[in-house]
C-alpha cells in the first residue's frame, strides 16, 4: 500500500514539474520604422463641433450606428452583417479555429476510457475464451519540456488571430457597403445631370434647327448641337448600366436583394452620410495597434514563437504513460467475481538519438516561420500607417477640392446664363453658348465625383483607424463613472 502511495506522489510531482518547463524564445520586438507623428490636417472652424465629438472616443470605439448618419445606410449595413457570405465564412473559420484549439488543449490532460474485450482463440488446440473489462489511460505524455503546452499555446494564438481576422472582415464589409451605397448615390446623381443636360441640348437642337430653316444659323451649328445631344445620350445609357451594376453590387454585399426603401433617393445628391467629419484630436501611431489586422499578425507571431518551443522540446526525452485497472476472467459470468482483478502500468521513455536531421530541420522551419510572421507583423504596421496617412492627407485636400469645385459650378452656372442671354440677344455666336453649356455640364459632373471621393475617404479613415466592428459606441470612462 505504501508502495502505491509513493508511486502516486512521484507521478504527481512529475506532472507538476511538467507544467513549468518552457523552451519558447523571447518574441522579438517589431521594428516597423514608421514616423512618430501623423500628417494631421488642420481642423477648420466649421469642424470644431465634430472635432470635439470625435476627441471624446477613439475611432475604434465609435460604433458604426453612431458613425453613419443616414438611417437607410444603417439598416443596409445591419442587413449585410447578417447575411453576407464572406463574413459568414469568416465567423465559421473562427468556430473551426476554436475547435482546433480545444482539440490541442485536450492533449494536456489524460484521456481516460473504459474498455470491455473478448478474445476467442482456437486452432489445433481447444477453443479458449478470455474476457477483460477495465478503465485506464493510453499513451499520456508527461509534458516535461513544454512540447504539448506550446502546441496548445500555438493553437490558442491561431484561434485569436482568426478571431481578429473575422473582425477585420467585418470592418471591410461595413466600409464596402457604405462605399457602394455612396457610389450608387453618385451615379444616380450623374445620371440625373446627364438626363437634364440631354433635355437642354434637345431643346437647343430644336431651336437651332428652326433657326437654320429660317437661314439664321449655319448647318455647322446644327451638327455641333447634335454632337452634344449624342454625347449626353451616350452618358445617359452608360450611367443607366452603371446604376444597375451598383445595385447588383449592393445585393451581393447584403447577401440578399436590397429593398428600394434602403437605397439612396433617386433625386438625392451625394451628401454627408457620416456623423463625424473631423479627425480625432491627439491621434498617435499607437492607434494602429488596435487594428484587427495588426492584432491578428501579432497573434500569428506569438503562435510561431510557441511552435519554436515545441520544436526545441522534441530534442529532449519524452515519457508517456499507459495504464489500466479492471477484471479478467475465462467466463463472462465470472468477469467481476472476487480474485479477477488485474492492473497494468506501462511507462515508456522515448530518447531521440538519430533522426536523420529531421528534428533540426523542424526547428529551422519553425524559426523561419517565426521570422516570416515577424516580417508580416511589421508589414501590417507599415501598411496600416500608410493607409491612415493617405486618408489623413486626402481628408483636408478633398474638403478644399469640394469647396473649390462648388465655386466652379456656381461660376459656370452664371456664365452659362449670361452666354445664353447674349446668344438670344444676338450679341455672341452660338459657339459661345455651346461652350458654356459644356463647361457647366463638366463642372457639375466633377463636383459629384469630388463629393463622392470626399465622403468615401471619411469612410476609409474610419475603417483604417479600426472603426466598424462595434455596433454601438463605447461610453468614455469619465462619462460612465460620472466624472
Amino acid at each position: 500500500m505504501r508502495k502505491h502511495a509513493c508511486l502516486t506522489l512521484a507521478l504527481a510531482a512529475v506532472l507538476a514539474a511538467s507544467g513549468c518547463a518552457t523552451l519558447v524564445p523571447a518574441t522579438p520586438e517589431a521594428q516597423a520604422g514608421i514616423p512618430a507623428e501623423w500628417p494631421l490636417p488642420e481642423v477648420t472652424p466649421t469642424d470644431a463641433e465634430s472635432a470635439a465629438e470625435a476627441s471624446a472616443l477613439p475611432m475604434a470605439d465609435i460604433g458604426w450606428r453612431d458613425f453613419f448618419a443616414d438611417p437607410r445606410l444603417e439598416q443596409l449595413v445591419g442587413l449585410a452583417l447578417d447575411n453576407n457570405r464572406d463574413l459568414r465564412v469568416a465567423i465559421l473559420n473562427v468556430e473551426r479555429a476554436r475547435a482546433q484549439y480545444r482539440i490541442q488543449r485536450a492533449d494536456r490532460l489524460p484521456s481516460i476510457g473504459a474498455e470491455v474485450e473478448m478474445v476467442r482463440q482456437g486452432g489445433d488446440r481447444p477453443v479458449t475464451e478470455a474476457y477483460t473489462a477495465g478503465i485506464g489511460l493510453a499513451a499520456f505524455e508527461l509534458d516535461l519540456f513544454g512540447r504539448v503546452r506550446n502546441l496548445g499555446e500555438a493553437a490558442l494564438q491561431q484561434y485569436l488571430s482568426t478571431d481578429e481576422a473575422q473582425r477585420a472582415t467585418q470592418l471591410s464589409l461595413v466600409a464596402e457597403v457604405a462605399s457602394a451605397w455612396l457610389t450608387l448615390a453618385a451615379d444616380q446623381e450623374q445620371l440625373r445631370l446627364s438626363e437634364q443636360a440631354m433635355e437642354t441640348y434637345l431643346q437647343t437642337l430644336d431651336l437651332t434647327v428652326k433657326r437654320h430653316a429660317l437661314g439664321a444659323t449655319s448647318a455647322l451649328e446644327v451638327e455641333q448641337v447634335r454632337t452634344q445631344v449624342a454625347t449626353a445620350r451616350t452618358d445617359v445609357e452608360r450611367l443607366k448600366g452603371q446604376v444597375a451594376r451598383d445595385r447588383n453590387a449592393l445585393d451581393l454585399l447584403a447577401g440578399a436583394p436590397v429593398d428600394a426603401s434602403l437605397l439612396p433617393a433617386a433625386d438625392a445628391r451625394v451628401d454627408a452620410v457620416t456623423g463625424i467629419a473631423a479627425v480625432p484630436a491627439g491621434l498617435d501611431a499607437d492607434v494602429l495597434l488596435r487594428r484587427p489586422d495588426v492584432i491578428a499578425a501579432e497573434h500569428r507571431l506569438l503562435a510561431a514563437s510557441a511552435n519554436i518551443g515545441a520544436a526545441r522540446a522534441a530534442f529532449f526525452p519524452s515519457i508517456s504513460l499507459t495504464g489500466s485497472i479492471g477484471s479478467a476472467s475465462d467466463e463472462l459470468s465470472g468477469l467481476f467475481d472476487s480474485g479477477t482483478r488485474v492492473w497494468s502500468f506501462i511507462p515508456r521513455l522515448n530518447l531521440p538519438i538519430f533522426q536523420g536531421g529531421r528534428l533540426r530541420a523542424s526547428l529551422g522551419m519553425a524559426t523561419a516561420d517565426r521570422d516570416i510572421a515577424l516580417a508580416e507583423y511589421e508589414k501590417a504596421i507599415q501598411s496600416g500607417f500608410r493607409e491612415v496617412a493617405d486618408a489623413l492627407v486626402s481628408s483636408e485636400s478633398l474638403a478644399k477640392q469640394v469647396r473649390a469645385q462648388q465655386d466652379l459650378v456656381d461660376a459656370a452656372t452664371r456664365a452659362e446664363g449670361l452666354a445664353r442671354a447674349r446668344y438670344e440677344a444676338g450679341v455672341d455666336s452660338h459657339l459661345v453658348a455651346l461652350d458654356a453649356q459644356r463647361t457647366l455640364y463638366g463642372a457639375q459632373q466633377a463636383l459629384v465625383a469630388t463629393r463622392l471621393a470626399e465622403q468615401a475617404n471619411r469612410v476609409t479613415l474610419y475603417r483604417v483607424l479600426g472603426g466598424g466592428w462595434r455596433e454601438d459606441s463605447v461610453a468614455p470612462v469619465a462619462q460612465a463613472t460620472g466624472g
